[in-house]
């Protein structure tokens, strides 16, 4: 069997640059500023590119789009509907949601727009990624999933955004809760409680709800308010009836606080009759 024949180092280099000019010319492909078509056809352009997965020219040419297309014409709200998805795509969230709200703010008649109230608060559900950081974000997404809610109340997309303020809920519930344990282990107790009750007043249908009840009461008996901690335990024993923690966390703690009597007031002397 021949042995097979080894490229020179030069012919190699060649070979080498040749296909680097090629990946290079494939890679260039469609540039929005060398287009020369109508608007439908760069629309049509844009597209294509998107389903081919090409964000980076998907973006320039739906950018253009909403630049250039008048404002009665019915592909701008989809040119501003795909412009956001494909920053989606490419992972910035941001300029995806504000590319949604654009749309909505706009269009808010057009078929797309309850579909771009989600895809708008999603996209800011990705930008909190953890419960530590700050909920500004978070507390957006919530507005805008609940802004679908009140806007397009026979959306299809309901349950989806109802779905989406629970989980974010979770979260802020989760911050406010851990902010609570924070003081707690610092025996801060007066800062602990304000954390506790936000939890149970601001997301009572949440997870953390029942926890930051029982730390309450555990702070309540700290510092020895009495009435207060009597009236947490009335609300858990009527809201857990039947949970073990409740009952031990409450035991001997009586179903309402027990007020002081106030001190007898002396009757004043009656004149003497004459």
């Amino acid at each position: 069997m021949p042995r097979p024949r080894r490229l020179s180092p030069t012919f190699a280099r060649l070979c080498l640059a040749v296909a680097f000019i090629g990946v290079a010319a494939c890679s260039r492909g469609f540039q929005v500023a060398d287009f020369k078509g109508s608007n439908a056809q760069l629309y049509e352009t844009a597209l294509r590119e998107y389903q081919r997965k090409h964000w980076e020219n998907a973006i320039a040419a739906f950018e253009k789009l909403t630049l250039d297309l008048p404002a009665r014409d019915t592909l701008l709200p989809r040119a501003h509907y795909y412009l956001g998805r494909a920053h989606e795509r490419r992972g910035e969230h941001l300029l995806a949601a504000q590319s949604f709200s654009r749309l909505v703010e706009s269009f808010p008649d057009d078929s797309l727009a309850d579909d771009a109230l989600l895809e708008s608060a999603e996209a800011y559900k990705k930008l909190w990624r953890k419960p530590v950081l700050d909920a500004q974000y978070g507390q957006t997404s919530i507005e805008t999933y609940r802004s679908l809610l009140s806007l397009y109340p026979n959306s299809p997309l309901r349950d989806r955004a109802t779905k989406g303020i629970s989980e974010l809920e979770e979260w802020m519930a989760a911050k406010d809760y851990d902010a609570g344990m924070f003081y707690m282990r610092r025996k801060a107790y007066d800062s602990a409680i304000i954390y506790f009750r936000d939890v149970t007043k601001s997301f009572p249908a949440t997870r953390k709800s029942r926890q930051a009840y029982l730390r309450l009461v555990d702070a309540y008996r700290a510092i020895r308010y009495r009435e207060d901690m009597a009236e947490v335990c009335t609300t858990m024993r009527q809201t857990y009836p039947a949970d073990r923690e409740v009952r031990e966390a409450c035991g001997g703690v009586p179903a309402t606080a027990e007020k002081p009597q106030p001190a007898p007031q002396p009757v004043p002397a009656q004149p003497a009759s004459r």
